[in-house]
């Protein structure tokens, strides 16, 4: 099976033969840096170990894909944000930023040049020359979630009732520098960049408020992308799953609080679900038995793609990710 035309044609809405077992969230795990020598934080600054870490899950578990970088500080970093890179429990956050408000928001002249944007785009160098038909996912950091880093949290989330303006003025911004990104990214033959909103959710985030202000610049960034897209946005998603699935994106990333059939019921434009098996519940704390379980009854759900439903926790057991693809082989007796 050519891994990379089965995703393709999976996230292309198409009928395939075997569902592709993916992860479209964070992939690095300790146990795959013990076995390969690439582990945080020199991973994140390191392309080679970047590379290697990233392809870690397909060499070691089967998992279809190689997904690079660890983590949504890279655009934030390049921007001039201060970032604390962590270590191999924990991955890179923000610690401080220059920006006071939205109209000083700005990327510098040497923006793509900065920080770790140079070792993301190296690292996909590395991985299309080693791998042929391995898909090749990058992770990016969506508009509003950016400007959340470069404004605080505290500050967006105080704006979006006082200022709304000041909010939309900050993610235009960063839209600017996020569309920078994703052509290089593009130049470098990534197969699939995916979008996280995190902040996006509706834990967070009033769905009235997704609508009316978060999406029209999901809207411009997917027109933007010209390779396969996903959008990724934590939480229980249902009351936007309409919105996210409209925006333009060939997929939506969701978690488990999202129920399948519901989902499906509701997506609007041509779309597929990639998830959404919990990465709290089931991977990082369940049995081998537990991920093949809830494996088994997202394609009896009829789930377009199966991925951890966000991003792996670091002390997720191996056998655990080897489970999603034993699952997925089982069910399809492969």
């Amino acid at each position: 099976m050519n891994l990379k035309e089965n995703l393709e044609n999976a996230l292309s809405g198409e009928d395939v033969e075997v569902k592709p077992v993916i992860s479209v969230t964070q992939a690095g795990i300790i146990e795959a840096m013990e076995q390969t020598n690439a582990s945080w934080p020199e991973a994140h600054t390191n392309p080679e170990q970047m590379a290697i870490l990233g392809s870690s899950l397909h060499e070691l578990a089967g998992l279809e894909c190689a997904r690079i970088p660890f983590g949504l500080t890279v655009e934030a970093q390049s921007m001039g944000a201060e970032v604390n890179l962590g270590n191999n429990e924990r991955t890179p956050e923000v610690t401080g930023t220059p920006f006071e408000s939205a109209d000083d928001i700005e990327a510098p002249d040497d923006f793509l040049e900065n920080g770790r944007i140079p070792v993301v785009l190296e690292a996909i160098d590395i991985l299309k020359e080693k791998y042929e038909d391995l898909p090749i996912i990058v992770g990016i950091t969506g508009p509003f979630t950016l400007t959340g880093h470069l404004l605080g949290i505290e500050n967006v989330v105080r704006y979006m009732k006082t200022d709304p303006d000041e909010i939309e003025i900050a993610m235009e911004n960063c839209l600017d520098a996020s569309m920078d990104y994703i052509e290089s990214i593009q130049k470098h033959d990534a197969d699939v960049i995916c979008v996280n909103e995190p902040t996006a959710s509706p834990e967070l985030i009033d769905p009235l408020q997704f609508k009316s202000m978060i999406k029209p610049n999901l809207e411009d960034l997917a027109d933007f992308i010209d390779v396969q897209k996903v959008l990724h946005i934590c939480g229980s998603t249902q009351p936007i799953i309409s919105d996210m699935s409209s925006v333009g994106f060939d997929g939506i990333s969701i978690e488990e609080a999202v129920d399948i059939p519901k989902a499906k019921e509701s997506i609007e434009d041509e779309c597929v679900i990639v998830g959404n098996i919990s990465t709290s519940k089931t991977l990082l704390s369940g049995t081998p038995e537990d991920v093949k379980e809830d494996v088994k009854k997202v394609l009896s759900e009829d789930i377009d793609i199966i991925a951890p439903s966000c991003g792996l926790a670091p002390k997720t057991p191996l056998a655990n990710v080897k489970a999603l693809v034993e699952a997925r082989n089982e069910y399809f007796n492969i």
